[in-house]
């Protein structure tokens, strides 16, 4: 049986989870059609995912289709939750990405589809809602090839669109197929001498799909079950199953969760090897300051997709209980695998949390255990934490997750931009002993890295010069300082270098270094000199003609820098590199500049200098 990881992504209220109870349905997985407004469906299982009708967390469920077992795995749709689509997308064989048939394409369909077409991920196109009033075909069919994909081909299209028996009929391969195929195909661009076959076209559509080239357009609804069984059969027919890699284990881990009864299980994608319970587990991952750290544990429960104790072999989906420090973003039984880059824009605000309550660093711990993002640390007042966000409705769940699970009332500052700061020189600062009430002695430089480098520690000083154990010290220590430069930013993209050492046997303890290293390092900071960068957005904005000058006075408004327009008809692509504190104040006066007809996506870009 072959074994498919597939995954449902939309923007949010697009139908995504709907679909899934469906496929999940009619595929006899479920014995009941769950709904969102219902607040039962089968992935989202908190609680406050049904009140809310939103998907916070990723879930898999698992259906058979046509001798395939399917792992479906439900996205997150509003963007405060991307992290969370971010890690799915890397374990995935294929997608499906849902859009309204009224509301259309909109700014995170786009933002997923480019995502999903840079990560080279099979992709199968669901129009849903085709039995809502304000239904569309034809016109939305060409936005869908202008905006997301040129090489989009429908598969089937709607009768009765727009009322409540609104059905789909199948479309014979054609000319319409043939012409996108033949691109890059000279069998199919043959067959328009000799005649086309239909079988040909078929192979040909699953061959280009299958890689990424094309992407099928299925028209169907959620809600009614119109077209669901030829989309069923689309994902059978048209995109790839898993292909295991042999080898010892390679997985990453996507998501954590948590039974009926409390236990802890991290949810991996295997691509090579197999894992059964007792085995143990080596796993890397890549802390805050870009150390890639190497740690092991024994996994005391092993289960597979569908919650049964299994050996678990490559391709499939692993729930693994009983190592308690594995994370999401893990890399399991892989040391030489470098992580994989980022395709979604990091949280660039933060807040301050307060609380009367005493379990307000083991709640928001826990929560950091499920999405590594919201990056928990020490806050400016005695008691308060910090937190890094991508949203008000973010800040929102949290805050709710904390009360309802962890009993904790929490208090967030109003959120401000996360900076980081840069070295503007190189700086060497040396502290002997004597000079300071610690029995040792610590040198250290450090110099500007290349961007994007992380931060880099190296040895001058001769490795035997000091015990094991005061090294680790000092470069632990130096790592974990730089979370608070000479401006009160996190320095970033750096190399620091220990240059002098000296201690006095047997008085020196670690803890003499973990006190003089903060001190070194500042001092060399502040002769190097650090300058504050902000987080800035690539944007893209479709508007109407006409409104393009007022579109470029509230980009430059806002601190950014446009780029020409590019007119298209009645319609003009406008990009411009802005500040990600300015994102908030261009999304909410875009409808009234573009009379509701602009549309924007983004794209993290990086950071540039303050003044």
């Amino acid at each position: 049986m072959g074994t498919l990881n597939l995954g449902i992504v939309a923007h949010v209220d697009a139908g995504k989870t709907s679909l899934t109870e469906r496929l999940l349905f009619d595929a006899g997985a479920i014995t009941h059609l769950g709904s969102v407004d219902g607040g039962d469906t089968r992935t989202d299982a908190m609680d406050l995912e049904r009140r809310r009708g939103i998907t916070i967390r990723s879930a898999v469920a698992t259906f058979d289709a046509a001798g395939h077992k399917v792992h479906l795995i439900d996205t997150p749709g509003h963007t405060d939750f991307v992290a969370e689509v971010e890690r799915a997308l890397g374990v995935l064989d294929g997608a499906i990405l849902v859009l309204s048939a009224v509301e259309g394409v909109q700014p995170h369909t786009r933002v997923l589809m480019r995502t999903l077409q840079a990560l080279g991920v099979p992709t199968l196109l669901f129009v849903n809602k085709i039995d809502r009033r304000g239904a569309r075909h034809k016109d939305l069919l060409d936005d869908i090839r202008r905006m997301l994909s040129p090489s989009a081909v429908a598969v089937n299209h709607p009768v009765a669109l727009g009322t409540g028996q609104a059905s789909v009929e199948p479309l014979e391969p054609g000319p319409e197929l043939a012409e996108v195929l033949a691109d890059r195909s000279d069998d199919v661009l043959q067959s328009y001498l000799d005649g086309l076959d239909p079988d040909l076209l078929h192979d040909e559509l699953a061959r280009q799909t299958a890689a990424g080239l094309v992407h099928p357009v299925f028209f169907g609804s959620a809600i009614s079950g119109a077209g669901i069984d030829a989309l069923r059969r689309g994902i059978v027919d048209l995109l790839p199953p898993a292909e295991p890699a042999p080898g010892p284990l390679d997985g990453t881990v996507f998501a954590i969760e948590h039974d009926g009864t409390g236990r802890r299980f991290a949810v991996a994608r295997l691509f090579a090897g197999s894992l059964t319970v007792r085995d143990r587990i080596t796993f890397t991952r890549r802390d805050a300051s870009g150390t890639t750290v190497v740690e092991s544990g024994r996994a005391t429960e092993v289960r597979d997709a569908d919650r049964q104790q299994a050996t678990v072999r490559a391709g499939g989906i692993a729930r693994i209980g009983g190592i308690p420090v594995l994370r999401v973003g893990d890399r399991l039984g892989s040391t030489t695998s470098p992580p994989a880059p980022a395709r979604f824009r990091p949280p660039t605000l933060e807040a301050v949390v307060t609380s009367p309550d005493r379990d307000l660093y083991t709640g928001l711990s826990a929560l950091a255990d499920e999405d590594p993002l919201i990056n928990v640390r020490q806050g400016p007042r005695p008691g308060s934490l910090v937190v890094s966000l991508y949203g008000e409705v973010q800040r929102e769940v949290i805050a709710a997750r904390l009360a309802e699970e962890f009993g904790v009332r929490a208090e967030f500052s109003a959120p401000r931009v996360v900076c980081v700061e840069r070295l503007t020189g190189t700086g060497h600062a040396v502290k002997v002993m004597g000079e300071t009430p610690f029995v040792g002695t610590v040198g250290l430089r450090v110099e500007p890295g290349e961007v994007d480098s992380g931060v880099r520690y190296r040895l001058e000083a001769e490795r035997g010069s000091l015990p094991a154990a005061f090294m680790t010290a000092i470069e632990d220590t130096a790592r974990a300082a730089l979370a608070s430069g000479p401006q009160g930013w996190r320095v970033v993209d750096c190399l620091v270098t220990l240059t002098h050492t000296g201690y006095s046997s047997p008085v020196s303890v670690a803890g003499d270094f973990r006190g003089l290293t903060p001190l070194v390092l500042m001092e060399a900071l502040r002769e190097a000199g650090t300058v504050v960068c902000e987080p800035m957005e690539h944007v893209d904005l479709d508007v109407p003609v006409d409104v393009v000058s007022a579109v470029l006075n509230l980009l430059v408004r806002c601190g950014g820098v446009p780029e020409m327009p590019v007119v298209r008809g009645e319609e003009a692509g406008v990009a411009a590199v802005v500040p990600s504190g300015s994102l908030r104040e261009i999304e909410q006066a875009l409808p009234g500049t573009t009379r509701g007809l602009g549309t924007m996506t983004t794209r993290f870009a990086g950071y540039r200098s303050v003044g």
